[in-house]
């Protein structure tokens, strides 16, 4: 197989019509890197994709071939995959204020130009979920929230609605899903591609947490930061240890990739109901 791209989590391989997607168990922050792995991060983050492939495929179709046709050495953590054109823009929704959508709102009283109620605070409920997209920047760049002309502008006005609906619709059936098993999805990202024969796919992950913000909702109160089911702990801990978000990442200490780890356990089980051997 011929390696195609490496990223910053999976790395993409060609194998004759089609791809071959490894999810490692590197895990990344700000946009870089960290030096110190997270076991079973890719497996996990492979099998909870599967599983939301699974319950929104009568929703939008998706990218996946086979999840057990592919090499031996990425069982687990890989799937086989159609070649997808993908669209130039992160399809992203929210259904509360946090993250980088709370610091635009308070800067601006909007996200991605779509304008807010006022007094909202961090973890506020959106009215209703809003679609806020951004750029795809350049590895070791960062994204930009753009408006929804400015998607519009870059793929036409027909796609730009398609890519709204089919980013709220995931959101929604997700959020449903996940709210019947006392998770609360915060917002999330998705990955839209054509197809050869012009169909609209998602691909690459979905409602993982590495694309989105999952929080318990028995402990879910505004106005403050929430326990989150994601990669935040790690983000909490290098910031507090005041790291500059510029490489080179420090190692991250044992107990904080253990803690990391069991919250994407914990996720996996409570969202499909199995058990993580």
């Amino acid at each position: 197989m011929e390696l195609l791209h490496s990223g910053k989590v999976r790395d993409v391989y060609a194998d004759g019509d089609d791809l071959i997607l490894v999810a490692s168990d590197r895990i990344s922050i700000y946009d870089v890197v960290l030096p110190t792995p997270v076991p079973d991060k890719g497996r996990l983050l492979t099998a909870l994709s599967l599983w939301w492939f699974e319950q929104l495929a009568d929703l939008v179709p998706n990218h996946v071939v086979s999840a057990t046709d592919v090499p031996a050495e990425f069982a687990g953590r890989a799937i086989r995959c159609r070649r997808l054109e993908m669209v130039p823009v992160e399809c992203v929704a929210r259904g509360y204020l946090t993250g980088g959508g709370l610091t635009e709102y308070e800067r601006t009283g909007a996200v991605s130009g779509v304008e807010l109620p006022r007094g909202l605070v961090e973890a506020s409920i959106l009215p209703e979920p809003v679609f806020t997209p951004s750029t795809k920047a350049p590895k070791g760049e960062h994204d930009e929230p753009i408006t929804y002309q400015q998607v519009v502008d870059k793929v036409g006005a027909e796609t730009a609605g398609r890519l709204r609906q089919i980013t709220i619709d995931v959101y929604c059936r997700g959020a449903e899903l996940a709210a019947e098993r006392g998770i609360l999805v915060a917002d999330t990202k998705i990955e839209l591609g054509w197809a050869a024969d012009g169909t609209l796919l998602l691909g690459d992950e979905v409602l993982t947490s590495d694309s989105s913000r999952f929080w318990p909702a028995e402990s879910y109160q505004p106005g403050r930061a929430q326990f989150s089911y994601d990669k935040q702990y790690v983000r909490d801990w290098a910031t507090g240890g005041g790291w500059d978000k510029q490489p080179p990442a420090p190692e991250v200490p044992a107990e904080v990739i253990e803690a990391t780890r069991a919250r994407y356990v914990e996720v996996y089980e409570r969202l499909t109901g199995n058990t993580w051997a």
